[in-house]
């Protein structure tokens, strides 16, 4: 993940038609395309599973994981990766059957966010010289800065987690809806459970170099309740989440390309509100037409 001044300029200077001649648009595209279907996916579950919070807590571990290794001089994927996947494990193991407790989100959500102050402070003190923009792109994301090796890279990991949310999908999906038969039937209900958080914490991670830490929870939450607002087919809204997801992920892309103000990251989560809400809005239902006599 680059961290650095935007091309803004470029943009300013391009028509849209151009947008896929340029390889920063082309790197985004690729690597918000994977990570937008992956957090569809996960978001799914997420929302069925009612652990939205545990999505919120990461947002905020993906922050103080990113800062850390940039204050300690490291690439902030790596801090990204580890603190994501090692807290959402930590919160499995302090819930029930590996399924995150309220409560132990609350209790760890004050401690990491100290954390993540302090390590605020120690690289705006110490390192933040290098590369002063760091902080505010950990916030909301930079996917636009990203090369190409690094959109690879973010998208190899978000295919590997969309292909193993699909194969615990059946289970998964077993276990969320009921708990206690599921464990009856043999299903292994608390080794999925840890799975599906391991999944969450490295979707966390890679959601947050396109959205950002502030933003990723509106990219897992807002395309899922969308889908199971339009349909109550599991299967159906899974897939639906996931289309939404890359959808919003293009408009968000392409409001960005064509008017260069407007942060990717917001473009991404507008996209994603507005969807949300149309499912809101009432549609008149079809009268049945009068049986004839």
């Amino acid at each position: 993940m680059t961290y650095g001044s935007g091309p803004a300029t470029v943009l300013a200077a391009s028509g849209w038609p151009g947008a896929l001649g340029h390889p920063f648009f082309q790197h985004a595209l690729l690597a918000g395309t994977a990570i937008a279907a992956a957090a569809g996916l996960i978001g799914y579950f997420l929302v069925l599973r009612a652990q939205v919070f545990t999505g919120d807590a990461l947002s905020h571990v993906a922050f103080t994981g990113a800062l850390a290794a940039l204050a300690l001089g490291y690439d902030p994927r790596l801090g990204l990766f580890a603190a994501t996947i090692a807290v959402a494990l930590l919160l499995g193991g302090l819930g029930r059957r590996g399924k995150v407790d309220d409560v132990a989100i609350g209790g760890i959500f004050s401690w990491v966010l100290g954390l993540g102050v302090f390590f605020l402070t120690l690289y705006t003190t110490s390192r933040s010289a290098a590369n002063g923009g760091a902080g505010v792109n950990v916030l909301f994301g930079s996917i636009f800065g990203m090369s190409s090796g690094q959109a690879r890279l973010a998208a190899l990991v978000a295919v590997g987690i969309c292909a193993a949310v699909v194969v615990i999908a059946r289970p998964l999906l077993f276990a969320s809806v009921d708990e206690k038969v599921a464990a009856a039937r043999g299903v292994p209900v608390r080794l999925l459970g840890f799975g599906f958080l391991l999944l969450v914490g490295a979707c966390a991670a890679e959601a947050t170099q396109a959205v950002g830490s502030l933003l990723l929870l509106g990219l897992l939450a807002a395309p899922a309740g969308a889908a199971q607002r339009l349909t109550d087919r599991p299967y159906r809204a899974l897939a639906l989440s996931a289309g939404l997801a890359v959808g919003e992920m293009w408009a968000g892309l392409g409001l960005s390309y064509a008017v260069p103000e407007v942060p990717p990251s917001f473009g991404i989560l507008a996209a994603a509100t507005a969807v949300y809400a149309a499912t809101f809005v009432p549609v008149p239902r079809r009268r049945p037409a009068p049986v004839a006599a």
